[in-house]
């Protein structure tokens, strides 16, 4: 559903089109105004998707659209941020956008760096292009990422090219707190799926495009700047939101569940405990001082994904992993 401040803009005159900045938001609209509203695009439409958090907000994002000249989306409850992408690269393509991309709310990104993610994703129709992330004071905490298909761990892919296991099956991925990719590549894959709700729709999607012949590409000498979990709202040191543990461990095995084979995803359900501990422990084991029901939120978001995993197993035929290793280019 289009807001009456929805931009419509035409696109960017001859050549392949701009590209579709695509901004999902719930309850950050302080965040969007503060990193992206002083940035000044060009071949560029920024869609916001606003997935309904309350009326005071949707009012404050409505104005704030209107003023810079963005493009709204207003959703009529929480579907979700897989939901929210879909809809928001919907609008973007009508819009007439030849390429995408993905921001956080509480991710920041300059006009230069925008138009380099552009041409690379022009240049490299079948490449998920990123940046590197820095956090508020410069460090690089994230320079693209590893799922190990053996046991369902998630690193960081320096420290797996630092620290290689011989007995791992690394498959990149990129976030989507800062991800571009064509046009042609969204339609190869079919979009986000939004059964993840939050979290692990980046590792999923990354996944089918490259089972569709794509690739991923660290363009590192990029930088965005991301404050790492600013959506989650006021946090104590590294400790997480309740729902980014339920989520990370449900959504670990609904991933196995959707691509793993027999054998894999019953390696996946045995480490799950474990796993879940790790998960939890991203966050420090300070916070559980006071904040002891965030082990229940960990806990229980990999009971639901056991369920999930158990109900598979017992079916006839499950699937057949798509795809054994990935394809990294890196560099301009």
């Amino acid at each position: 559903m289009q807001s009456p401040t929805d931009s419509t803009a035409p696109a960017a005159g001859p050549g392949p089109g701009p590209i579709g900045v695509v901004v999902v938001n719930y309850a950050s609209s302080r965040l969007i105004e503060q990193n992206l509203g002083p940035v000044r695009l060009t071949d560029a439409r920024v869609v916001v998707v606003d997935n309904l958090s309350s009326p005071a907000e949707r009012e404050a994002i409505r104005a704030l659209a209107s003023a810079r000249g963005w493009t709204l989306v207003e959703m009529p409850g929480n579907p979700g941020f897989g939901a929210g992408v879909n809809a928001g690269v919907r609008r973007a393509e009508e819009l007439g956008c030849a390429c995408f991309l993905l921001l956080n709310p509480d991710a920041a990104v300059d006009s230069a760096t925008v138009q380099a993610l552009r041409q690379a994703c022009l240049d490299q129709p079948l490449a998920l292009v990123a940046p590197r992330l820095a956090d508020l004071d410069g460090r690089v905490y994230s320079a693209g990422s590893t799922l190990n298909l053996r046991d369902g761990r998630t690193r960081g892919l320096p420290a797996v090219l630092a620290h290689p296991d011989p007995s791992a099956r690394p498959v990149g991925w990129l976030t989507a707190a800062c991800l571009a990719f064509s046009a042609d590549l969204w339609r190869g894959t079919g979009g986000f799926d939004e059964g993840y709700f939050m979290y692990w729709e980046d590792v999923d999607f990354t996944f089918r495009a490259l089972s569709a012949g794509g690739r991923v590409t660290l363009r590192d000498d990029l930088t965005a700047v991301h404050d790492q979990g600013g959506t989650q709202g006021p946090r104590r040191g590294r400790a997480k939101s309740s729902l980014y543990y339920f989520y990370n461990c449900r959504n670990r095995l609904l991933f196995g569940v959707r691509h793993l084979d027999r054998a894999d995803l019953l390696r996946w359900l045995i480490s799950t405990p474990k796993v879940s501990w790790e998960v939890l422990l991203r966050g420090g084991r300070h916070q559980l001082v006071g904040r002891p029901q965030l082990a229940w939120s960990a806990a229980s978001g990999g009971l639901v994904g056991i369920g999930y995993a158990i109900r598979r197993l017992a079916q006839r035929d499950p699937p057949v992993p798509t795809l054994r290793s990935s394809r990294w280019t890196g560099g301009v």
